[in-house]
Order: C-alpha cells, then sequence, then structure tokens
C-alpha cells in the first residue's frame, strides 16, 4: 500500500480473480477512504477495468484543474499508471492526429495494477497531437492528449 492507492497492488489483483471467476460484470466497493469499481470487458477478450474515486477527491480535482489551467486543450490522466495509444500491441491507436472525439471517445487506456482503464475524451474536439508517447509511465494530472 503507498500514499496514491490505498490497497496494494494483491489486494487489486485478487479482487479482479474473485471477479472473473464470478458470475458478475461489475464489482462496486466503497468505504469511507476510496470507491473501487472494477469490471469486466464487453467482449471475450476485454479484460477488466477499474475506476478510483478517494474521499479526499477535492485535492486531486484541483491538480486535475491547474493542469488543465496549464495547458486547456490537454486531456490528462485520471489516474497514474502506463499511457497506452492502442488497446493492445501491434493494434491501431484509438485515435490519431485530426480525428475527431467527443465526450465518450476512448483516447487511450492507462494501465495500473494490471488493469486497463479506457481514457475517454470528455469534450468534443479535433485531436492536435500525443503529449506522450506510447508505454510511457504517467501520473494523475498528467497532460496525455491536445484537443482543440
Amino acid at each position: 500500500m503507498n500514499d496514491d492507492l490505498p490497497l496494494s497492488h494483491e489486494d487489486v489483483a485478487e479482487i479482479a480473480a474473485i471477479l472473473e471467476k464470478s458470475g458478475y460484470r461489475e464489482l462496486d466497493l466503497a468505504t469511507r477512504r476510496f470507491r473501487l469499481r472494477v469490471a469486466k470487458g464487453d467482449d471475450a477478450g476485454g479484460g477488466l477495468t477499474q475506476e478510483w474515486q478517494w474521499a479526499g477527491a477535492a485535492g486531486e480535482v484541483a491538480s486535475g484543474a491547474a493542469a488543465a489551467e496549464a495547458d486547456p486543450d490537454a486531456i490528462c490522466s485520471p489516474l497514474p499508471g502506463t499511457f497506452y495509444h492502442s488497446p493492445q500491441p501491434g493494434a491501431p491507436p484509438f485515435i490519431k492526429p485530426g480525428d475527431t472525439v467527443g465526450p465518450e471517445t476512448v483516447i487511450g487506456i492507462v494501465e495500473t495494477m494490471k488493469l486497463m482503464n479506457p481514457v475517454h475524451a470528455g469534450r468534443s474536439g479535433t485531436v492536435s497531437d500525443f503529449v506522450v508517447a506510447d508505454g510511457t509511465l504517467v501520473a494523475k494530472g498528467d497532460a496525455l492528449v491536445r484537443v482543440k
């Protein structure tokens, strides 16, 4: 366990293993400190996704707001992990410069603790460029892609 994540890698791996072996599609775990949602992908090889919310989210929101002020065109990472441009090695990227995106468009994935988390554009616009290279380790709030 570290300061950023209230659970260890082993804790999340055990939760993911329990969900994969069960007949359930998702698990939503809420405590006083955090909320974790783990869900199975839509297709057979879809893997798992996770979403985190911390009780002290106000500071994190402020951090994300500061990053957005620094580069208002940037779409920032919602969590720490490794940012990938495509769903798997060798596959085409989710987006490329010049593409038009909407709020629900997946622009990449952030792998955290062996779980793939889709990153949505969150707004409409045209992709300018990737700020970070494929496979880059990013912190929460780091700019990933610019959309104008």
